[in-house]
This record gives structure tokens, C-alpha cells and sequence, in this order.
């Protein structure tokens, strides 16, 4: 019998972490960690240990990395004044220095590998130029743009990884993934206005279903070798299924990792997709 491996998970009460917690208990021995204990419906998570990851001094959680495998980051905090740009700064701020402390807490316990959960935000000044037929394409590989706090901290997140996989700060590199997740839930087609096809194929390309999203981040886990074409052990992967409208290429993750997503927004909404388009042919726009 093959031995499980041992995953610390945080933000363990959030909205991701709690998609990807039943496919990690069936897996892995979890380790799963946040500033509380329960979800934001009031569920308490089992086995959880109590850490604020954002705190500098790195001894007061360090014991959770200890023997683990791969660090799967999904902590975050949310700005208390949403309205506020100097609120929403200082939380993002606060977001980079704890994606900081667990890269390095990993590299100092000598965590094999760091997954981080990242956001389609990161280059998120490209998508409207998209759905506005300026542009066409996002790749792993473009230059990440945001024109928000909010993307700019994950795409901080991401380059930081890149500094920690080619190690030259601490001498060793620390192999990580970052993983941009798209839209991953069952409501943002019927959420749009009927006859909105700009809405819809934004929600019909962003579109990742549970049973993808978690075999992106175990595969993710478990692929022996992430190294790019230079030999740093370092990938950025798009989190959406197999969707007919995507406009944020997965072919890297198809090919280092072997992702195959199970599910197609197209075939999932396709009633939804049916009276959009009557709608917007009733109003002449399609």
C-alpha cells in the first residue's frame, strides 16, 4: 500500500479549501489550519489548528510544517473597508507577506512543494480588452497585468514563487505552482441578466466544477516533475474545465501534469446557454 501523503492545507475555513477538502480527506493525512475554526456558515472543520500565517514570527507555526509533503496555501484576508483603496492595500499587502512567510517556512522545514492558490485576477486588465473583441488570449506564459489590489497581490504571490523555485535568495530552490482559479461556481450563468452573452461566455469560459478543481491541485501535488523548459521547478496553471467559450489557455497543464478536466460549461449550462440566446435573438442582439 502506497503511503498517504501528509498535506497542511490553509485557510482551511474558506470558500476554495472547502472544495477541495472531501477529495483531500479521502487522499491525503490533512493538516488543515486557519485563524478560526469555523466555515463562514458556522461549520467547524475538523482536527483544525489555530495560526494566523500573516504573523512575522514564523516559530509560532512552524511546528505545522514539520514532515508534511506539500503546502497547499489557500489562507487569505479579506479588507476590512471594501471601499476604502488604503484598506484594500494594506490587506493585500498583508496577503503577500503571509504567502511570503509560507514559502519560506516551507523552504526552511524543507517542504518538497508549495501550491498556491492564485486567481485568474492576476491578469485580470486583459479580460475586458477580451470580451470586447480586442484581444484574443491569456497564456501562463504573458506578462501577468491587473489593473486592482487585489490581482496585483496574487500576481506578487506568483513572482515571489518564481524568486523562491530558482532559489537564489536561499540557495535552494523551492518547487511551487500557482494555480489561477477561474470561476468556480455553479451559479454565474443564471446570475447573468437573460440575453447578456457577454456575461454568459465570461461565466461559460471561467467555469471550474469541483471534481476538476481538485484533481488540477492533486495533480498538482503529485506530478513528479514541474520544472519548465530552464529547468526551474516553477508553473503557473489556468483553474477552469474543459470549456469551448475558455479564453485562458490550459495546454501547459494538460502537458506537465496530465490535467484532464472531466467537465464542459457548454454541456453543463447548456439550458441556460438555450434561453440566453432566445432572449437575445427576442431583442435582437444575437
Amino acid at each position: 500500500m502506497t503511503e498517504r501523503r501528509k498535506i497542511l492545507l490553509t485557510g482551511a475555513c474558506g470558500t476554495i479549501a472547502g472544495q477541495l477538502l472531501p477529495a483531500f480527506r479521502e487522499r491525503y493525512d490533512l493538516v488543515p489550519c486557519d485563524v478560526r475554526d469555523t466555515t463562514r456558515s458556522g461549520e467547524k472543520i475538523p482536527n483544525i489548528q489555530i495560526a494566523d500565517l500573516r504573523n512575522t514570527d514564523r516559530d509560532a507555526y512552524r511546528h505545522l510544517f514539520g514532515d508534511i509533503d506539500a503546502v497547499v496555501h489557500c489562507g487569505f484576508a479579506r479588507p476590512e473597508g471594501k471601499e476604502d483603496p488604503t484598506a484594500q492595500f494594506d490587506a493585500e499587502l498583508a496577503n503577500v507577506q503571509m504567502a511570503y512567510n509560507v514559502y519560506q517556512t516551507a523552504w526552511e522545514e524543507n517542504v518538497p512543494r508549495v501550491i498556491m492558490a492564485s486567481s485568474n485576477h492576476a491578469a485580470d486588465y486583459y479580460e475586458p480588452l477580451i470580451l470586447e473583441h480586442k484581444f484574443d488570449f491569456v497564456s501562463p506564459d504573458m506578462r501577468p497585468l491587473s489593473d486592482n489590489y487585489y490581482g496585483w497581490a496574487k500576481e506578487t504571490y506568483e513572482h515571489l514563487g518564481f524568486v523562491f523555485a530558482v532559489g537564489k535568495p536561499n540557495g535552494r530552490p523551492l518547487e511551487n505552482v500557482q494555480i489561477r482559479i477561474g470561476g468556480p461556481r455553479e451559479t454565474d450563468v443564471s446570475r447573468c441578466a437573460r440575453g447578456d452573452l457577454t456575461c454568459m461566455r465570461r461565466a461559460l469560459g471561467a467555469y471550474i466544477s469541483e471534481r476538476d478543481m481538485a484533481q488540477l491541485f492533486i495533480k498538482s501535488i503529485e506530478a513528479s516533475d514541474i520544472r519548465d523548459e530552464r529547468g526551474v521547478p516553477f508553473q503557473i496553471f489556468y483553474g477552469i474545465s474543459d470549456n469551448p467559450h475558455a479564453f485562458w489557455s490550459i495546454a501547459n497543464a494538460r502537458r506537465i501534469i496530465g490535467y484532464a478536466p472531466q467537465d464542459n460549461s457548454e454541456i453543463r449550462f447548456r439550458d441556460l446557454i438555450a434561453e440566453h440566446i432566445s432572449a437575445a435573438t427576442e431583442a435582437g442582439e444575437a
